[in-house]
């Protein structure tokens, strides 16, 4: 106990090696685990999920019948990262965030990735989240994604890929602190024994990175959420309260004289930066989607003129297309002169008539994903469809041929997990989050998503989905609470 028949299977196990014995740097851990009964577990387990209810650390799943929050589903064993390969995945993050930061102001600028026959112009202006209103502007500081959070996935053979870029309101940090705090009273001296670096400067780093986008000293920064009924409300209330600033909807904000502003209880006050979670289309009625509710009326005349700061900027949507996502190694050595450090996942393109044909024959053993979905929805697992969704996509495809990538079926790692009475092996992907603003900080560790369900390899929340902490260990020579790297 507690691992009993435990085995990794043909699968890359995050914890243990192809023999079943602890990995080098998750010895300790497994030590400690070993030395537990199975009821300590459970019951280091169950006061975990008691703590995240009682702090109020739930989700919404749109379209649930029971119409109630729920804590997001927690286990306790982490996952564990080395020193080493952190620095590698690191390297890795600011390499691609530099690459994509160039390649947005470029579409909405000169266009010179276009001209040099790199990304075709119609594979541009057909992806849904490029914004014609952004072309010619120039975000403060030339910097337009301020927050991204990357997922990463590991191969059976223990190769990462970057499985998708998301770079408009990327959510999820919020579970990486709280589970932090919980993990800390759950295992405090493995924890220490470990050295596993921290995580709980997250809000001051954001901070930071916010305020450095305006020129007013000491400037006033707001979050801007849709509301209580949107699934992250709890983060977006969570992070203003960690930063110390203004939790904003659409309607207490007003333009005035050309600059934003915020009602409060002494009047209308200046409101320097906003880090908006919203959508871009929702941000402006005037000149984005009239029906928008959850904006302001004249923002991106301000924006435009230089007298507010948005983080993420408008029009960062674009690279959060999965087509566009393909052309990123290229955009790293196109914009940086530099080969790749964390590779795509091989990918084909439906609009390439050669990727199509190879997609189209080749269904059942793929995994197709639409550009612009996400959460998990939209998918064809081919391995596990059935003939009449092989069919369906088939038409999809052939029908709107831009709007679907195809991707080989990867044998995500996985980690042991706790299921009922067991500790079995779950899949798992991994969501680090990168801040630039005056530089690139890049939090050690993420968001662990974990497919709980048995034999699935979808992660996200909303399709039944959990997380863990993440542990990344600190250099022997490093201390664990160092500086940012």
């Amino acid at each position: 106990m507690p691992f009993g028949d435990y085995k990794t299977g043909d699968f890359y196990d995050e914890t243990f090696d192809a023999d079943d014995r602890a990995r080098a740097h998750t010895a300790l851990l497994v030590q400690r685990l070993a030395s537990m009964t199975h009821r300590e577990l459970r019951e280091r387990q169950g006061a975990a999920e008691r703590a995240l209810l009682t702090r109020g650390i739930t989700f919404n799943v749109y379209g649930s019948d029971a119409g109630v929050e729920k804590i997001m589903p927690f286990d306790i064993l982490p996952r564990v990262v080395s020193a080493a390969e952190w620095k590698t995945i690191e390297r890795g993050l600011v390499q691609r965030v530099r690459a994509l930061n160039a390649f947005i102001g470029d579409v909405y600028g000169p266009r010179k990735i276009i001209a040099a026959g790199i990304v075709p112009a119609s594979i541009i202006d057909t992806a849904t989240s490029f914004l014609p209103t952004c072309v010619g502007m120039t975000p403060p500081k030339g910097v337009w994604c301020h927050i991204v959070g990357t997922d990463l996935v590991r191969d059976r053979d223990g190769q990462i890929y970057v499985l998708e870029d998301n770079l408009r309101c990327p959510s999820g940090v919020s579970y990486v602190l709280e589970n932090r705090q919980v993990m800390k009273r759950t295992f405090p001296q493995v924890f220490e024994q470990l050295r596993v670096r921290p995580v709980d400067n997250y809000a001051g780093k954001l901070l930071e990175t916010l305020q450095h986008l305006s020129s007013v000293p000491l400037p006033t920064v707001v979050v801007l959420t849709p509301g209580v009924h949107n699934s992250a409300y709890f983060e977006h209330s969570f992070l203003a309260q960690q930063m110390g600033v203004e939790l904003v909807e659409g309607r207490d904000l007003v333009v005035m004289d050309g600059r934003v502003h915020m009602r409060t209880t002494r009047g209308f006050q200046r409101v320097d930066v906003i880090y908006r979670r919203i959508d871009d289309t929702f941000l402006d009625p005037d000149v984005l989607r009239a029906d928008s509710l959850l904006g302001v009326r004249g923002l991106i005349d301000v924006y435009r003129n230089g007298k507010v700061a948005l983080a993420n900027a408008p029009g960062t949507g674009v690279a959060d297309d999965k087509v566009i996502y393909t052309y990123v190694p290229k955009m790293i050595e196109y914009y940086l002169g530099e080969k790749t450090i964390l590779p795509n996942v091989p990918t084909f393109l439906c609009a390439d008539d050669k990727d199509r044909a190879y997609v189209l024959d080749n269904l059942a053993k793929l995994v197709v994903k639409p550009a612009n979905e996400s959460g998990g929805y939209g998918l064809l697992i081919g391995p596990s469809a059935s003939q009449a969704e092989l069919d369906e996509f088939r038409t999809r495809i052939l029908a709107r041929p831009r709007e679907y990538i195809a991707q080989p079926m990867l044998g995500l790692s996985r980690v042991p997990t706790i299921v009922d009475d067991a500790i079995c092996g779950r899949h798992v992907d991994l969501r680090p989050y990168v801040l630039q603003g005056e530089d690139i900080y890049v939090l050690p560790g993420g968001l662990t998503r974990v497919a709980l369900r048995d034999g699935s390899s979808i992660v996200n929340s909303s399709q039944g989905g959990g997380s863990k902490d993440t542990w990344v260990l600190a250099d022997a020579d490093r201390p664990s609470n160092g500086p940012k790297t």
